[in-house]
């Protein structure tokens, strides 16, 4: 129990260096993860029994030849799409404000180093390093959870894709 308060003693140390722009990029990466684990739950859960349930949709109708058959075969694709890639456009937003996140961070981080050259001058080198790692932790931090979130944002993206096509080869229009 006292290490796990040791390690949680040091996270808020290291978040409260970073400053408040780092419990910001904090809440956004727990944010971005939850939805990227979520999207993998649908696919390993959810998913199979929807894909069951179009494709049975699709096979017990008499009609698949028509246009109008054509049409509802579309439109059984589309609702498939549209619902796995139902948090995409969130996780890639999330994806792209970590680095800005960082940036602020940088920025808010460079001004509490003036903020300190300015009352105690240029040679405090102390004074100034915590201004200096306000400034590159939350850089660090929000490219690192970028970068993470690139990835798995793209084989999220890849797998929709996968799924469409595999969709619309079992919906056979023939």
């Amino acid at each position: 129990m006292s290490a796990l308060l040791t390690l949680l003693e040091s996270l808020r140390n290291f978040l409260n260096t970073g400053g408040d722009v780092l419990w910001m990029i904090l809440l956004t990466s727990i944010c971005l993860w939850t939805l990227v684990a979520e999207r993998f739950f649908f696919f390993r859960l959810t998913y199979p029994g929807l894909k069951a349930l179009w494709v049975d949709q699709w096979n017990s109708r008499e009609d698949r030849h028509t246009p109008h058959a054509l049409s509802i075969r579309e439109c059984i694709i589309s609702e498939a799409k549209i619902k796995m890639s139902k948090t995409i456009p969130i996780i890639n937003m999330l994806v792209v404000l970590c680095p800005l996140l960082g940036l602020l961070g940088t920025v808010t981080g460079m001004i509490s180093v003036f903020d300190v050259m300015s009352v105690t001058g240029t040679s405090n080198a102390r004074a100034m390093a915590s201004g200096v790692s306000q400034a590159t932790i939350p850089t660090m931090a929000g490219m690192i959870i970028a970068i993470g979130g690139l990835y798995f944002s793209k084989r999220i993206e890849e797998l929709v894709n996968d799924e469409v096509h595999h969709l619309t080869d079992l919906l056979k229009y023939h």
